[in-house]
């Protein structure tokens, strides 16, 4: 009698949807790129709660607070959030730098974390860059809202299947002044 094993690794692939510096502008084509998304992950100034909320109804949102960022997003949101999705260490904050000038502290925090995607915003400049020194992914999403100096509002999207990050989508919503 010979016994067939099969060994069934369960995974689910989660779509996510990244969003950073609002501003308190929050484009309805969001709704439409992130429509089949199942998370939507906020890397900060949000603007008001009210972009938050809206985001929130839509889909389930994680976030962090920002520098422009009052009480009503404080009081609800961390300035740093480490998660496990999937099988993926992720890191959020909102001003982090990126991996050839990360902000003071982060380094050592992303290496102490085992973090294995890095996500912030602030800077209003959309990077995807792979850190080979901390085998750490970084994305910033750049800028959906209106303000800042960035000249086209951007959002990625992207698929995290067990311990893989794949199917990075940026997405661009238009210049900043329209």
């Amino acid at each position: 009698m010979i016994i067939l094993l099969i060994l069934i690794s369960i995974t689910t692939l989660i779509q996510i949807g990244l969003i950073s510096d609002t501003h308190n502008y929050l484009d309805d084509a969001v709704f439409k790129h992130f429509d089949k998304c199942d998370e939507i992950w906020h890397a900060g100034d949000f603007g008001t709660g009210e972009i938050a909320d809206q985001l929130k109804k839509f889909k389930p949102l994680k976030g962090v607070y920002g520098n422009i960022d009052g009480y009503d997003i404080r009081s609800i949101y961390p300035e740093k959030l480490v998660w496990l999705c999937e099988e993926v260490n992720v890191f959020m904050v909102h001003i982090g730098g990126h991996p050839s000038r990360y902000a003071k502290g982060i380094k050592q925090q992303l290496v102490e974390e085992k973090a294995k995607l890095f996500i912030c915003g602030h800077s209003h400049i959309l990077k995807v860059i792979y850190d080979n020194q901390i085998s750490c992914l970084h994305m910033n999403p750049g800028a959906a809202g209106k303000q800042g100096w960035h000249k086209i509002r951007t959002i990625i999207r992207f698929k995290i299947d067990g311990s893989g990050i794949k199917d990075c989508e940026v997405i661009e919503l238009g210049k900043r002044g329209i």
